[in-house]
């Protein structure tokens, strides 16, 4: 890779490809889809409950983790399908890893939605 100067333009092109990674994310993974109504769900909690700046930015990490792994999980999927399009053992295996991550990323996502939301939504009702 050439040592290029920097570019607005070549910074904005960035920009578009990244965003187009978003449009394909939503288009082709349903799961991203399901990572965004959580998401919308837990922002209007969020507003809802009056959550601390401290709670804030722990469920703005945990979105963000979210669907970077999300993300990253779709890119090797594609990777692994263009390399091997006949079943292979370590191409799944990188593929079943990749579904994991993202899938702990998700499961410590709800339970730190549970330990700042159960406790106002309790106190809420009680």
């Amino acid at each position: 890779m050439k040592n290029q100067k920097f570019s607005i333009q070549d910074r904005i092109k960035s920009f578009t490809y990244a965003l187009n990674g978003f449009k394909i994310l939503f288009k082709e993974e349903h799961n991203a889809r399901i990572h965004f109504i959580a998401t919308i769900i837990v922002i209007i909690a969020g507003f809802f409950f009056h959550i601390s700046t401290t709670e804030w930015l722990i469920v703005i990490l945990c979105i963000g983790a979210v669907f970077s792994l999300e993300i990253i999980n779709s890119a090797i999927e594609n990777l692994a399908d263009l390399v091997c399009q006949t079943p292979n053992e370590f191409i799944k295996k990188a593929k079943d890893l990749a579904a994991a991550a993202v899938l702990i990323a998700a499961i410590v996502s709800i339970i730190i939605a549970m330990l700042i939301f159960i406790p106002k939504i309790w106190t809420l009702w009680f």
